[in-house]
């Protein structure tokens, strides 16, 4: 097969193919032969159809398949063998591209444009400033988080008079319509969530057995809320307008744990953590690591967006990016490839850049890297739902089960990647460190 590259111009070109009988004929017969073995045609028995027929039945769809598979391998091959780095997909040039006629021709010229990335260097050097800032880790964080692990290995119990935060359990009654009036037994109140506080006062400062009145829907004004309070549908509770009574039969208060021996175990296993200071000490070692986390996260974004901007003078053939998205992308409009082409473009910059410096630092990504993060990934999810201690072993068959998902995978492989470039970047930019407080770096993220 003849193939012929043109000029380079503008990060664009036409790669030329000619497809000659020798390059398609020996496939050809090869697919003819595997039709007439399975084909049933009326009149002939399996096998025995005359190749002629068969030739002439399929032989113009076989020679049009065999032609697109041979282009795409050879085209595939010839870009990596010129070690050329192009975008997105090479298209087809219909101008340069004569019609086929597949009855008289036996040789078929084919154009494709290419693009090509443009020269850059996204590597951040002793000029680039970056700031790695230190949280600090202060006391009342560590009463926060004590107080958080004593509110969730609490216990719920019985109290004699109301007070908020308490769950009220008794008997609802409509007023007004003594014939048939609307009641629910056993019925929970959460007074704290009303949306009228003056009515949730009410319910404060009582005993068994009292009785307070009150209209539900200027209470919590949601017929969502007071339909699943009084077990109705939620248009029946839209019209409600009566008062209600309510008959309090239960209270029941949330206590927190004792910060002590006990909460320690359940908190952190049996690991002889028995004084105050120890947990405390624990506590604030893994806010600082979970700090440290988010340290990492910012320094990221700084230097992604350092790299991003030593690239924002880069020139890019955005007429064949465009032209290749909308090839590739069916549901794409013009409309909508105007709105997003800034943010497709920043992400391939994004990309070319950390190809460029995955090699720059010989980085690899190796299978063990991928499947620590993954453990750590599943670590802060159960972490989110205050699982804070789970089994190695759990954690570690619930990250491959992630790596299992196709799209899970890439992510990860992208951000172990993409860590690893953060983390040689520290080697060459220069790094100054910051000691800063909690409030101050969410203020980074304003």
């Amino acid at each position: 097969m003849q193939i012929t590259k043109s000029e380079i111009k503008d990060m664009t070109g036409v790669i030329t193919m000619v497809v000659e009988p020798a390059d398609y004929q020996e496939e050809v017969q090869k697919e003819l032969r595997q039709i007439r073995q399975k084909a049933n045609i009326p009149g002939f028995r399996p096998g025995m159809v005359p190749v002629g027929l068969v030739k002439k039945m399929y032989g113009k769809g076989v020679l049009a398949d065999v032609i697109n598979k041979t282009l795409g391998a050879k085209l595939g091959e010839y870009i990596e063998a010129e070690k050329l780095n192009i975008l997105g997909d090479p298209l087809p040039n219909e101008e340069l591209t004569p019609a086929m006629d597949l009855d008289n021709q036996d040789t078929f010229t084919f154009a494709f444009d290419i693009a090509v990335a443009p020269e850059f260097n996204a590597k951040l050097d002793g000029k680039s400033k970056l700031t790695h800032y230190t949280i600090t880790v202060t006391d009342e964080m560590v009463d926060n988080q004590v107080k958080s692990y004593a509110s969730r290995f609490g216990e719920y119990v019985d109290a004699e008079e109301s007070q908020e935060g308490d769950v009220l359990k008794g008997l609802l009654k409509e007023v007004g319509n003594d014939a048939n009036p609307l009641q629910k037994e056993n019925a929970v109140m959460h007074p704290q969530y009303m949306k009228d506080q003056k009515i949730a006062k009410l319910f404060y400062g009582k005993k068994l057995g009292d009785v307070i009145t009150f209209n539900p829907m200027k209470a919590f004004d949601s017929a969502v809320e007071v339909g699943s309070l009084l077990g109705i549908k939620k248009e029946e509770a839209e019209n409600l307008k009566a008062d209600f009574t309510f008959e309090l039969q239960g209270i029941t208060r949330h206590k927190d744990a004792a910060v002590d021996g006990e909460l320690f175990a359940k908190v952190y296993g049996e690991n002889n953590i028995k004084e105050e200071a120890d947990f405390r000490a624990k506590v604030k070692a893994e806010i600082e690591e979970n700090m440290a986390e988010d340290s990492k996260y910012k320094f990221g974004l700084d230097a992604k967006e350092a790299i991003l901007k030593k690239m924002e003078k880069v020139e890019f053939p955005n007429a064949f990016l465009r032209r290749w998205v909308l090839a590739t992308n069916k549901d794409m409009t013009e409309e909508q490839l105007d709105k997003d082409f800034d943010k497709m473009l920043e992400e391939l910059k994004w990309h070319l850049a950390k190809d460029q410096l995955m090699k720059e630092f010989d980085i690899k990504v190796e299978k063990e890297d991928v499947e620590a993060y993954a453990k750590e990934v599943a670590k802060m999810q159960f972490m989110q739902y205050g699982l804070m201690h789970i089994d190695d072993q759990y954690l570690t068959n619930y990250a491959n089960e992630m790596l299992k998902k196709e799209d899970q995978l890439r992510g990860i492989v992208e951000r172990v990647a993409e860590n690893k470039i953060y983390e040689a970047l520290k080697g060459v930019a220069k790094i100054e460190e910051k000691a800063i407080s909690h409030a101050d770096f969410g203020k980074l993220f304003a």
